[in-house]
């Protein structure tokens, strides 16, 4: 009788502030419903117990009442550890909360009782991750591809988190069984790109970045990597024709004319290089004059580059790539700086470590 009053109390305070006749139809609808659901309630047992209880919690959580609802399905999980829905609403309801923890326990149970809520898989694995319990993430997402092989987001999830681990070789293992199932996904082509950067395979490396800028035009950083890999190899023309393509991309037009400005200088027209560096500059100051002072190649030209004296108080503008996608980027920029000094036939990506080499490099630097 309590909820039909207080329900009742609502329509009042909502006439005063002249609500529309239909919502009024509604609450006064529920002040009859709610007190009879709860009588029902009560009354009823099993089955029909349970659905009275879900449908209650759900009224609940659409006025707000998160407690209720939360207390409600406590009861019913007490009552009937079986219920699915109720283990499964309830860690809802913790993980919007605050309480992951909490939450993993009851979608863990929900995914006991039905064995086939891949979803539900999928969420757990998230809310480990995010409890920095990565490698419990990974076996559940291992679990998870056993069961279902061909669920590409778990297997997106479980290579972000061998890549975090630096276990590439297994990563690439992962994509490559996923590609049996959707050979045409963009994501597991780009990420083997990766993968296969960081494993220093750039053959492998560069068919799957071609594959899946076929796929997606518009994710740039494909292109800047396949630039890359051509500049490793010495194709100075493919690069550039890569580069022309990324010029008037935000993120990564100033890179694309700082690596122009770098194949010019390989051949040896300056006057291009310092124009296509000043560019690079001009779009992002304080990241670019970094890298510039860094390369020993634009030596020869800094004196007629526009480097700003303000530079500390620039602001350098956040990277939108990923964590993966600028470690990527870095790692092939290093490699082609080290290929450069050495030559890509005497690189044997296959047998050597980059960082080995590029220590050897300085060391060699330094002797000279």
């Amino acid at each position: 009788m309590l909820y039909g009053i207080g329900i009742k109390f609502v329509s009042f305070y909502n006439n005063s502030t002249q609500i529309n006749v239909f919502i009024e139809i509604i609450v006064c609808f529920l002040s009859i419903v709610i007190p009879i659901a709860m009588i029902l309630l009560k009354k009823a047992t099993g089955n029909v117990k349970e659905l009275l209880t879900i449908n209650l919690v759900r009224f609940y959580l659409m006025i707000g009442n998160t407690k209720l609802a939360k207390k409600l399905l406590i009861d019913l999980v007490t009552r009937n550890p079986e219920s699915y829905n109720g283990h499964k609403m309830l860690a809802m309801i913790y993980e919007k909360e605050g309480g992951q923890r909490k939450a993993v326990d009851e979608y863990a149970r929900a995914i006991e009782i039905q064995p086939k809520d891949y979803e539900t898989y999928l969420k757990v694995a998230t809310l480990l991750t995010d409890l920095d319990k990565k490698d419990e993430a990974i076996e559940t997402l291992a679990n998870l591809l056993n069961k279902k092989p061909d669920y590409p987001e778990a297997t997106i999830a479980l290579g972000d988190l061998l890549i975090e681990k630096q276990d590439f070789k297994e990563a690439a293992n992962i994509y490559n069984e996923a590609l049996k199932y959707n050979p045409t996904s963009f994501d597991l082509n780009y990420n083997l790109g990766i993968v296969y950067t960081m494993l220093n395979d750039f053959s492998n490396a560069k068919l799957y970045y071609e594959k899946s800028a076929q796929l997606n035009s518009m994710v740039y950083n494909t292109k800047y990597s396949l630039a890359e890999i051509a500049i490793m190899y010495k194709e100075l023309e493919e690069a550039e024709k890569y580069l022309w393509e990324i010029v008037d991309d935000e993120e990564l037009g100033p890179d694309a004319y700082l690596e122009l400005a770098k194949i010019y200088l390989i051949k040896n027209d300056k006057e291009k290089a310092i124009q296509y560096a000043n560019v690079a500059i001009q779009e992002d100051p304080k990241r670019i004059v970094e890298k510039i002072k860094k390369d020993v190649n634009f030596a020869i030209i800094i004196a007629k580059l526009s480097i700003p004296f303000n530079l500390d108080v620039e602001e350098e503008k956040e990277s939108k790539l990923s964590k993966k996608e600028q470690m990527a980027k870095e790692h092939l920029e290093e490699t082609v700086e080290i290929t450069k000094k050495i030559g890509y036939a005497d690189f044997k990506v296959e047998k050597n470590n980059v960082k080995e080499i590029k220590q050897k490099n300085i060391e060699k630097e330094r002797e000279n």
